[in-house]
């Protein structure tokens, strides 16, 4: 699917409704992919975000594996309308996820935004359990890897105040354990070689819903805003010479290590009543 304006034009997979490219003033601004990396450009994160404690969840007293971001990312979606593609369940995650769901994907252009809109709607008979979140990459801005500083992120809450954000928790095998003192990060954070040596940056509990990326003079090139998020992730690959970074506004957030309990209780999960629907907005805006 390709959709176009006067300032954008974007490309969207039907392999997990995937936008794999966003071009404003011919220039490419999407990760292209590179399985040398990451192998993906901006999946969607359904019905889990980030990883269950054992790749497992627990619906209605039963074990179920779950992988890291759930499925939907390698689901096949349908264009079913001039921006909008649909991925109706077929029972092939059944063993996973025993719920009936119908998973919607919107893009709409606005200008230098591209707006996207996940909607999970419950066309079952009983109460339905999701999470959902973004990981859209994009490259660095004259990306060099000889160069000690590869640019900034800003920082912002759902007010538009810039904020210095506290993690509270570090990942361990992809799961949430405390910091033994919480760490403080700027409103600007510089972009270097070692910022991810860690892993994923997690704010959790709403403290950012915008964040900003800026090139090494410190000049907006883009943002990734979602005023509803209740954790943000920053992440790029522990690799040598890494060209992206990862923007990831979440409604949800990977297990607290040794989290065994129902899916009901997992952090930031949302309950969705039969014929309800959970509905899921971020923007990308070229600066």
């Amino acid at each position: 699917m390709k959709l176009s304006n006067i300032e954008l034009a974007i490309e969207v997979a039907e392999h997990g409704a995937e936008l794999v490219s966003l071009v404003c003033g011919g220039r490419e601004y999407m990760w292209n992919a590179d399985p040398v990396f990451w192998n993906r450009h901006a999946p969607i994160l359904f019905p889990a975000v980030g990883k269950p404690f054992n790749k497992e969840v627990r619906i209605g007293g039963k074990v179920r594996p779950m992988g890291q971001h759930g499925f939907a990312r390698d689901c096949e979606f349908k264009e079913i309308g001039p921006g909008l593609m649909r991925m109706i369940d077929d029972g092939s995650h059944a063993e996973s996820y025993p719920y009936k769901y119908i998973l919607e994907a919107e893009y709409r252009l606005d200008g230098r935004k591209v707006i996207i809109t996940w909607t999970a709607k419950n066309v079952g008979e009983e109460d339905m359990y999701a999470q959902i979140g973004a990981h859209p990459g994009f490259m660095l801005p004259d990306y060099k890897p000889a160069d000690e500083l590869h640019g900034y992120i800003r920082y912002y809450d759902k007010e538009g105040r810039a904020v210095s954000p506290v993690e509270i928790s570090e990942l361990d095998g992809g799961n949430r354990v405390p910091h033994a003192a919480p760490v403080q990060f700027p409103a600007e954070m510089p972009v270097k070689s070692d910022t991810f040596n860690r892993d994923a940056l997690i704010f959790e509990d709403g403290q950012v819903t915008k964040a900003v990326l800026c090139d090494k003079e410190g000049k907006p090139v883009l943002s990734v805003d979602c005023p509803q998020a209740q954790a943000y992730g920053i992440w790029a690959p522990k690799k040598e010479g890494c060209p992206f970074v990862c923007l990831e506004p979440w409604c949800g957030i990977c297990d607290a290590k040794d989290y065994t309990g129902d899916i009901s209780g997992r952090t930031y999960v949302h309950r969705i009543a039969p014929g309800d629907k959970y509905t899921f907005t971020y923007i990308i805006t070229i600066e």
